[in-house]
């Protein structure tokens, strides 16, 4: 082995990432996994193409299924989530109904946070129309979870903090309720990034990600994730097909989600979004540590301003879950923040004045984006449950992006004064 091809000897994050592709030996000697943009493979033996097909090979069959491109950013992601595998969707959403829909038959019972995205939201109502039970829980105390568990529950769902309104789930709790009684934890890591947290360093089997986010980074891709920590026995779970009870046991279950979520709903992500977002991921911890130190600096300021009512950020010792917001992420606390103007001031009127400032809807950009929550993203939603999840009319969605946190406050500022 010459000097180029040592694998690094470092243990950071970013080391890792930066040469995780090359240590695969990649075509040519190219230092990123090339695009592989073909449809199909081809096979020098029928005996061999069966092998895969079966799942006793690994190889690829059919792009559906995913291509060399993709499994080259599933291993990336579970490198960073240190998971067992993972499996790679057109989106983050497509991740979410990749689980559900694999996982949970009519009858079955699942226990989420009351805290949830809006379109995640919104997709558990589909949920509750094929007949699958959900209880909705405050999931910032574990025994809410545990009140609401029945002997038809199979999984639970939260997100590591609430977006908008920054809720930090009693992540460790939960993991241990979930482990004492056998339940599939699946936690959504979008909003802190394994950077700030790893799912399975709090008990949970299945973490999702929306990659268009903090992984990415750029927002100029879409993609979603599943990573199986490997912590779950699957031989427990009664909904793993008897065509899936094969092999490892270890691998039933994100087999199942893999065959079901990507051969049979064809949520596949495209080989030219992977590379994007593999890409992406080689700046993710520099970008995080940049953006999340300009939230908490944006947060505070925001905080001694007269025309706002609350900041909700959980690197504020005002935040309820600032104390467990600083033991599960390491000092760090996100990109997202939100506030709640005083009644006498409008908040449409207040964002339009903004010039830096995008308004937008995206998360976690390099730009730094705002959104009014109730009239956009949780409009939907209707008065009592947004009343519910702590959400105002006058409330601002903020995702911080890399601007100097004085161009933020300054933009901020005057808009403010009007």
């Amino acid at each position: 082995m010459s000097a180029s091809d040592t694998p690094p000897t470092g243990p950071s994050l970013l080391t890792r990432l930066l040469h995780a592709d090359r240590l695969g030996r990649p075509e040519h000697g190219a230092v990123h996994k090339p695009l592989h943009v073909a449809a199909t493979y081809a096979f020098p033996s029928a005996g061999e193409l069966a092998a895969v097909f079966q799942g006793r090979q690994a190889g690829h069959v059919y792009s559906r299924q995913g291509n060399p491109t993709d499994t080259a950013l599933e291993a990336k992601l579970a490198m960073l989530e240190g998971a067992r595998g993972a499996a790679t969707f057109s989106t983050g959403m497509a991740a979410v109904a990749g689980v559900m829909l694999t996982l949970l038959k009519a009858g079955d019972h699942l226990v989420a946070s009351r805290y949830l995205f809006g379109n995640t939201n919104s997709f558990f109502g589909t949920l509750q129309g094929l007949g699958i039970g959900i209880t909705y829980v405050d999931a910032t105390d574990a025994a809410a979870v545990t009140a609401a568990v029945t002997p038809t529950t199979r999984m639970v769902f939260v997100e590591t903090i609430a977006n908008p309104a920054t809720q930090v789930a009693d992540l460790a709790g939960i993991g241990q309720l979930c482990r004492e009684r056998g339940l599939v934890y699946v936690l959504d890591n979008t909003m802190t990034t394994p950077v700030l947290l790893r799912g399975r360093d709090v008990g949970a089997s299945l973490v999702v990600h929306s990659l268009a986010k903090g992984i990415a980074g750029h927002g100029d891709t879409m993609g979603g994730a599943v990573c199986e920590t490997g912590l779950y026995d699957w031989r427990a779970y009664p909904n793993i097909a008897e065509a899936y009870r094969t092999g490892d046991p270890a691998g039933w279950g994100l087999q199942q989600i893999r065959k079901k979520g990507l051969r049979d709903m064809g949520a596949t992500l495209r080989a030219e979004d992977a590379h994007r977002i593999a890409t992406g991921a080689e700046t993710m911890e520099m970008r995080i540590a940049a953006t999340n130190a300009n939230a908490l600096a944006v947060a505070q300021w925001l905080e001694r301003q007269p025309q706002v009512r609350r900041v909700l950020y959980p690197g504020l010792a005002s935040h309820p879950q600032h104390e467990r917001a600083r033991t599960l992420f390491g000092g760090r606390y996100g990109a997202l923040l939100a506030f709640e103007l005083r009644p006498e001031h409008d908040v449409m009127t207040v964002l339009d004045r903004l010039r830096t400032i995008i308004l937008s809807s995206h998360l976690s950009d390099n730009r730094t984006l705002a959104i009014p929550v109730a009239q956009t993203i949780f409009w939907e939603m209707g008065a009592q449950r947004r009343a519910e999840m702590g959400i105002g009319d006058g409330m601002v969605r903020l995702s911080v992006g890399l601007e100097p946190a004085e161009d933020l406050c300054a933009d901020l500022a005057q808009a403010l004064r009007g």
